[in-house]
């Protein structure tokens, strides 16, 4: 079982920056695949930004088109965090953010789909304003 809580959400103006924390406990932290999604208000929950693991010490990352060149996604296995660095944010960006981990098989690229995870944090709100 693997527990996850998010933080570092808030409220900010456009073009500033926040940075979102996913601390994860239970499991092995460095094997699972993490995930970033959001949900605004009146729409569906989507995919931000992941980081998976390629075997050894590498991982990948890939992120939705609307948020690429601004968010950037990391870990840190010895504290079992993992981070999303979100700069230039736009009014549009304002949603719960959602943490989730999966165990993907080593060198998948494909963590897109809600699907594949089978652990989620109780999500935190970013609002920024215009």
């Amino acid at each position: 079982q693997v527990q996850l809580v998010e933080s570092g959400g808030g409220l900010v103006q456009a073009g500033g920056s926040l940075r979102l924390s996913c601390a994860a406990s239970g499991g092995t932290f460095s094997r699972y695949g993490m995930g970033w999604f959001r949900q605004a208000p009146g729409k569906e929950r989507e995919f931000v930004a992941a980081i998976t693991w390629s075997g050894g010490n590498t991982y990948y990352a890939d992120y939705a088109d609307s948020v690429k060149g601004r968010f950037t996604i990391s870990r840190d296995n010895a504290k079992n965090v993992v981070y999303l660095q979100m700069n230039s944010l736009k009014p549009e960006d304002t949603a719960v953010y959602y943490c989730a981990a999966a165990l993907l098989p080593v060198g998948s690229r494909d963590a897109r789909s809600e699907s594949q995870y089978r652990y989620w944090g109780q999500g935190t709100q970013v609002t920024i304003s215009s």
